[in-house]
């Protein structure tokens, strides 16, 4: 993972990073893959996100200081005061959180002041069809206010041209007719932890029906006012959302001996058990953006230099290569980067293997620490299998 820092070791801000020294700490939002290195025994200073985010964060890392976390408004411009490194004077500090229409309470950040314009986009969906987005869009160019954004730190998980996607909105649709056209299947639909909390919504209220999901993640729908259409109850319902991990085609096979079912993945990714005729579907449901919503983004932003968040040693998804001509007199280049700011970068999880002069992307499943009494109250049986499935390359795994 690259580092950022400033010239004497120590950034003053950090995003998404949580084992090397800064000032003040940003979170954009709870996915397991932007809080490694965060745990209830975190105390290195005080940790900047939105509202959700911080009721979702004292919900999983229970025992964290809850004096550490500041709560920042979204669409709200806040100012940070910081000590300089370098000449031990203060530096005042712009940061605006903006809805990044990824997850319940994920933002992007947009900083601005003595260290440049920098904005950060964390994990992200510029779905433009979406009322939020363009809420989302009219923040951005209102706090920006003219401003060229010096450095764009950008979530490059489908930068390329073959990804093309629906809307959310059409994506669930599709979900729903698959489960219309099988009345009488029970249904499993593989989510996460945090998101597509608005794709379960849409089927509770096209079809009327409660969805069962397993405790812990009722207990974040509690959270999020969302518990009345859902429950641990399996006799209320035949619609169950379960943790992604646990979709296997053994799985689904053990359960076609109990009761005919079908299993849906709402995913960017092909999935290896992807055949309706045994059941297995998967939906173009995704958080992040497509390719032709970044260049809408990109065309909107045109920073003076872009990097991507999401790198892989072959994965050819370097923003520079697709977006270059867009950016500024830098032309893109990744000399010189604001070194204030330490950010996340990573390859969601992705294993790269090169072999036989071919590139092949495994899959690589962060298991979480849940014991077997835990994995049976999920409701499905879970097998440490191996994932072997070859997905395009720039993919990840967080959907």
């Amino acid at each position: 993972m690259p580092r950022f820092s400033s010239p004497v070791g120590n950034g003053l801000i950090a995003v998404d990073r949580w084992t090397e020294p800064s000032q003040a700490y940003f979170l954009t939002h709870l996915h397991s893959d932007h809080t490694q290195g965060l745990s209830v025994h975190w105390s290195r200073g005080p940790l900047f996100c939105s509202p959700i985010t911080a009721r979702l964060l004292l919900c999983k890392f229970k025992g964290l200081d809850a004096s550490l976390i500041r709560d920042l408004e979204v669409g709200t411009t806040h100012t940070l005061s910081l000590i300089s490194p370098v000449t031990g004077g203060e530096i005042k500090v712009r940061v605006t959180p903006i809805d990044a229409n990824h997850c319940p309470g994920s933002v992007m950040y947009l900083f601005q002041g003595e260290l440049g314009c920098v904005l950060y986009t964390g994990d992200f969906r510029w779905e433009l069809t979406s009322e939020r987005a363009n809420m989302s869009k009219s923040t951005l160019l209102d706090a920006l206010n003219g401003e060229k954004v010096d450095i764009l730190y950008l979530d490059n998980t489908y930068c390329n041209p073959c990804f093309s996607f629906p809307s959310r909105k059409d994506a669930a649709q599709q979900v729903v007719d698959i489960i219309e056209k099988h009345p009488d299947h029970e249904v499993i639909i593989g989510i996460d932890t945090l998101g597509k909390e608005h794709l379960l919504l849409h089927i509770s209220e096209s079809l009327k029906t409660k969805i069962w999901v397993w405790p812990e993640r009722l207990e974040i729908m509690d959270l999020l006012g969302l518990d009345e259409l859902f429950t641990t109850d399996t006799s209320q319902t035949r619609i169950r959302a379960v943790p992604r991990y646990s979709l296997t085609q053994n799985n689904l096979e053990s359960l076609n001996t109990i009761f005919p079912t079908i299993a849906i993945m709402p995913t960017g990714l092909p999935w290896s058990q992807n055949s309706p005729e045994k059941g297995a579907y998967t939906v173009p449901y995704t958080a992040h953006s497509s390719f032709l919503e970044l260049e809408e983004f990109m065309k909107v932003i045109r920073p003076s230099i872009i990097v991507g968040i999401v790198s892989s040693s072959y994965c050819l998804i370097d923003p520079k290569h697709h977006f270059g001509e867009m950016c500024g007199v830098d032309n893109c280049s990744t000399k010189g980067h604001n070194l204030f700011f330490k950010v996340m970068k990573g390859s969601h999880g992705f294993k790269v293997r090169k072999k036989e002069g071919k590139t092949k992307v495994l899959a690589s499943v962060q298991r979480s620490g849940v014991n077997i009494v835990r994995k049976e109250r999920r409701g499905v049986k879970i097998e440490e299998c191996e994932s072997d499935f070859e997905v395009p390359i720039g993919s990840d795994c967080s959907s």
